[in-house]
């Protein structure tokens, strides 16, 4: 209904060769005297630099309340508003060259008058504006918190936490693939012949020391506050797009054309999704839930020695957490999950680094995120094991997801989750990190689990 194409666009700058990483004031976020949103994206991030034009949307707790739009169209219709330095005049037709005019304000600057053209009278079109509008946010990311640095690649995350400062590496130690082989604990030609590549096949005491860190992953979790859950592997379409693994990761992840299922890249999904259109009482929040599951991810574009061995597989072991908290709460809870991963990677015994992302690092749905790698010392190089990342409302507001605050209001929760841990590197770093002239040690926390603290 609002026809985008007749309208004025400003000018678009590129800031740097830079990811486009676009920003929109969700509704709930607004003041409740505003009546008009827009999508303004500056430069200070790094990112790619465009003023679209601002839509008419109400203060209300939903974006897609229909008699909550029908109730501000009818007490704004014809009247000009102005914000900042840009005029909205939904009296104006705009005009065939698609040109904007310009005005003045109550400033008394000089402004910009961007039109609507078609302003929505009927249940149609404004149910076509409500389908306009969802799709553009569907392409929209995250908003970067204020704590995320600036930046565009892997390079521009910065480390804000090391274990071990002087960590020596040592041209005699072997790569897990290797030791792997040496020990017939871990098959990767068998899980080729089975499968294909990416799908290793854990032997004997490999197969025990994987269910091993499992297991332990798991009590730390529920010793910490988490409730276990055992999930389904694969999701509907419906629980996909709600944690925003669609539209963006859609040729990442494994799908079963027949039922329209895909299989989960993180438990993170149906997690997440046993909350999804529910509203909690605030005694009910925090919401603290973990799991154990199979990951698959297509890994379309990987190659070479990135997907060597365990570095990179097609299906791996991960135990998830998932946080939904109050919005007032949520920077502290992430705190307290990365001091969570911190005290696990301790108690292994191996040397670890954090890294907070920059925003051209970010995953399209998070806020902020702090990845955790390990020191792989038979290859001599950092390993992600984990990411624990604060979504903010992004989640909530495609999940539905809200809570009755103090004053009786639906107000939307805030997500977060993170590893812990995935396996694949976990296991490639222990076996690498701890291989001795008699076997591989296993760390002192592991052998209630295993029944043995040596593979040889």
């Amino acid at each position: 209904a609002w026809n985008f194409d007749k309208c004025s666009f400003s000018s678009k700058t590129t800031c740097g060769n830079a990811n486009p990483h676009w920003f929109y004031d969700f509704v709930h976020q607004l003041p409740k005297e505003e009546t008009f949103r827009g999508i303004v994206v500056g430069c200070n991030k790094g990112y790619e630099a465009v003023e679209l034009l601002r839509i008419a949307s109400p203060p209300s707790d939903s974006l897609y309340d229909l008699e909550k739009w029908k109730e501000e169209f009818s007490k704004v219709e014809g009247v000009s508003k102005v914000l900042g330095e840009v005029v909205i005049d939904l009296s104006i037709e705009c005009p065939a060259d698609g040109k904007a005019g310009s005005n003045t304000g109550a400033s008394g600057k000089k402004v910009h008058v961007y039109c609507i053209d078609g302003m929505p009278k009927t249940v149609d079109q404004l149910e076509k504006t409500k389908s306009d509008i969802f799709e553009l946010l569907t392409t929209i990311p995250n908003i970067p918190d204020n704590e995320v640095p600036e930046g565009f690649t892997i390079e521009d995350n910065i480390e804000v936490y090391r274990s071990n400062e002087k960590i020596e590496p040592d041209e005699n130690l072997k790569t897990h693939w290797d030791l792997a082989k040496e020990y017939d604990i871990i098959d990767f030609e068998l899980g080729s012949k089975i499968t294909g590549s990416g799908f290793p096949v854990y032997k004997g005491k490999g197969a025990k020391l994987q269910r091993g860190l499992i297991n332990y992953f798991l009590d730390k979790n529920t010793s910490a506050g988490y409730t276990e859950f055992q999930v389904p592997h694969l999701v509907n379409s419906d629980s996909a797009f709600a944690t925003g693994q669609l539209p963006d990761k859609d040729g990442q992840m494994y799908h079963v054309n027949e039922d329209n299922f895909y299989l989960i890249p993180t438990a993170e999904v149906p997690l997440t999704n046993i909350y999804r259109d529910k509203i909690l009482s605030s005694d009910e929040i925090p919401v603290l839930l973990t799991g154990y599951t199979p990951c698959f991810r297509r890994e379309a574009g990987s190659y070479g020695a990135e997907v060597r061995g365990l570095n990179r597989l097609h299906q791996f072991d991960k135990v998830e957490i998932v946080r939904l908290e109050h919005p007032d709460n949520s920077s502290q809870a992430l705190l307290d999950m990365k001091e969570h991963v911190k005290e696990i990677l301790g108690e292994l015994e191996i040397d670890f680094r954090i890294l907070n992302l920059c925003a051209g690092d970010l995953g399209f749905t998070s806020s902020i995120t702090y990845d955790f790698e390990i020191f792989s010392k038979g290859q001599k190089k950092w390993l992600e094991i984990s990411s624990v990342s604060n979504f903010k409302s992004y989640q909530s507001n495609r999940l539905n997801l809200k809570f009755k605050n103090k004053e009786g209001k639906n107000e939307l929760l805030h997500t977060l989750n993170g590893s812990s841990l995935a396996l694949p590197r976990v296991m490639a770093g222990l076996i690498e990190n701890n291989q001795t002239n008699e076997g591989i040690q296993v760390p002192k926390v592991l052998v209630p689990y295993t029944g043995f603290d040596l593979i040889n």
